[in-house]
């Protein structure tokens, strides 16, 4: 079994996911609009361009997401953050540095009494994430 985060967007997936990937350094596997989707006829046409599921690779771990329907509607994202554990502090610098741009950091990385890193933050799509680096190796 896999626990895999499933994040919800108000009409900028599709932008957090590209950004996500560039971060990360992953691959998107998918990116599928309602439009290209066979729930196409059932929602607005204002809503086809937007994304209906996206699926991004990160090693073996899987980050996954698509943008709100009108029977939904979006309240943002809390209680709750995307927690990623590295394995060196300069992979932690860089993949906090790339997720802050344009975010708001809530705790500066930096050591702690548990990790040789830990930072957390709220990038610009308002997705909260924690990066933890237990160990330089």
């Amino acid at each position: 079994m896999k626990i895999n985060p499933y994040l919800i967007f108000n009409g900028d997936c599709k932008a957090a996911f590209t950004f996500y990937a560039q971060c990360l350094q992953g691959t998107l596997e998918i990116m599928m609009t309602f439009g290209e989707s066979p729930a196409r006829d059932h929602m607005p046409a204002s809503y086809h361009d937007l994304i209906i599921h996206t699926r991004l690779v990160v090693g073996d771990q899987v980050l996954m997401g698509s943008d709100t329907t009108p029977e939904r509607p979006y309240h943002g994202i809390s209680g709750c953050s995307v927690s990623l554990n590295v394995t060196s502090i300069t992979e932690a610098e860089r993949i906090f540095t790339a997720l802050a741009d344009q975010g708001t950091i809530q705790m500066p990385l930096e050591a702690t009494f548990w990790a040789a890193r830990f930072g957390m933050l709220v990038d610009r799509f308002g997705v909260p994430w924690m990066v933890n680096c237990e160990a330089d190796q």
